[in-house]
């Protein structure tokens, strides 16, 4: 398999969600124009606190507050690396305050992830 994903899970306030639509719409035009393959941004519909762990847990979820899931896809880790380095140094992005932005940064988590399994409908 020949791609390779970074994956975010983040919690956004309800109040602030059309500000994270409108900034993701950027982020996901700058992102595909430095060469990614896909771009998505989800807010959760069917996620329940778990017994033990779940989405609303990992990003300590207040109640006013939705998760949102996203990914990127690019074509290896290579590539992501060097879109990723691109990305951060756009001005579209660059020196955006933390303090500013529509959800709270030191609840998010992301990494990056080899495929293991894929597998498209026909």
């Amino acid at each position: 398999m020949a791609f390779y994903v970074d994956g975010f899970v983040l919690p956004v306030p309800k109040d602030n969600l059309d500000a994270y639509k409108k900034l993701a719409r950027l982020a996901s035009k700058i992102w595909l124009e430095y060469g990614a393959l896909e771009y998505h941004e989800c807010v959760a519909d069917d996620v329940q606190p778990g017994k033990v762990t779940s989405f609303p847990q990992s990003v300590k979820l207040k109640p006013d507050e939705v998760v949102v899931f996203s990914w990127i896809v690019y074509k290896s880790r290579r590539s992501r690396d060097k879109i990723n380095a691109q990305v951060m140094k756009d001005p579209r992005l660059a020196g955006m305050d933390p303090k500013s932005l529509p959800f709270d940064g030191k609840r998010m988590f992301w990494g990056g992830f080899k495929p293991i399994v894929s597998k498209v409908a026909e």
